[in-house]
């Protein structure tokens, strides 16, 4: 009987090791739902998703040339870029925003194009029909997209005067790729980005004209372009089907031409205001001086003191005499020689009275 139950839990051990093991459940990706399939110009759909990063920024798009599964074709070249959308993530990792249909640039198929901005860099494309757009079939793949750096990135180009002022820094960001592959790549499109400090590279895609057979190399040149008044330690990145090719720093010196234009400014205008109110008093104070009229100067007249003679100089004078030296005093109203004199005829009055 226990030989019995000893074979019996035997048995069950090897049932149960012999089971295939349950898979694992693979963590659901980013999903994205339409309100509509098919809709006109000027009609509005929703967008909805789920499985989506936390505060992530996403991007709404109608773009043409485009399939689920193999993307667009063109790159944001093919899409409505002006009626294009942003929406945020919520903590569940779902959002929702509405969609306005517009016409791409690019014919159909079309999909809604859904990519984040910043956070997650995913991108997933949901087929939706715009009715009455042109219809065309997708061009031909640009091959695998197996491109390799094979020489040192450089940065060409130079500041001018402008951006000592606060124009936008621009470059060339320099290198050469060859094609590893099996399939020749025609007209590649790059995302060229640019990151300071912390931050995460902005990207943007800039299509390189060419064709690149496999085995082959080629000299590729995009231009890379900061934002007005930039400085300090940038970093610019290039990257293609979602692989970081290149990345090479890039210090900005500092605008001193806008520092310069704000402290002169800070100098002539505050002159110039003092020198606007300075007139405006002087025109505004009444004129009390210049009204009162002035006192009329009175004749001078000479002391009594100064109308006496002088004591001649007997050095300057030599035909005075001695006894002349002695001054005589005379009356200010008449000289000596015009003296009245008495007449010789007129009785005195001495002992009349």
């Amino acid at each position: 009987m226990r030989w019995t139950r000893t074979a019996g839990a035997l048995l069950v051990v090897l049932a149960l090791a012999l089971l295939p093991a349950a898979p694992a459940s693979a963590a659901p990706g980013p999903a994205v739902e339409l309100s509509r399939a098919e809709g006109g110009k000027g009609g509005e759909i929703t967008v909805s998703g789920s499985g989506w990063k936390p505060g992530a920024l996403l991007m709404l798009l109608i773009c043409g040339q485009g399939a689920p599964g193999k993307g667009v074709i063109g790159g944001t070249n093919s899409c409505a870029n002006t009626e294009g959308r942003a929406a945020t993530v919520d903590a569940r990792g779902a959002f929702s925003a509405k969609l306005p249909v517009a016409e791409p640039p690019k014919p159909c198929p079309c999909v809604v194009h859904v990519a984040g901005v910043t956070g997650q860099q995913d991108a997933v494309d949901r087929e939706f029909t715009v009715a009455g757009h042109p219809v065309a079939p997708l061009p031909e793949a640009s091959g695998d997209g197996r491109l390799a750096v094979l020489a040192a990135v450089r940065l060409d180009g130079s500041s001018g005067l402008l951006t000592w002022f606060g124009a936008p820094p621009s470059r060339e960001i320099v290198f050469t790729v060859g094609n590893l592959g099996s399939a020749p790549v025609k007209d590649p499109v790059f995302q060229v980005g640019t990151s300071h400090g912390v931050f995460a590279p902005q990207y943007e895609e800039r299509q390189w004209r060419g064709t690149i057979q496999p085995g082959e190399k080629a000299l590729v040149r995009l231009p890379v372009e900061l934002t007005a008044g930039a400085h300090g330690d940038y970093q610019v990145s290039v990257r293609y089907a979602g692989k970081v090719l290149v990345e090479q720093p890039w210090g900005v010196g500092r605008p001193w031409g806008v520092t310069l234009f704000w402290l002169l400014l800070a100098v002539v205008v505050p002159a110039a205001l003092f020198r606007i109110g300075m007139a405006v008093v002087d025109r505004a104070r009444p004129a009390t001086n210049s009204a009162r009229p002035r006192p009329r100067a009175r004749p001078r007249t000479a002391p009594l003191a100064r109308l006496r003679t002088r004591a001649p100089d007997p050095a300057r004078d030599p035909a005075r005499h001695p006894g002349d030296d002695e001054p005589t005093a005379a009356l200010p109203w008449f000289s000596p020689d015009s003296a009245p004199s008495a007449p010789e005829s007129s009785p005195t009055t001495k002992g009349h009275a």
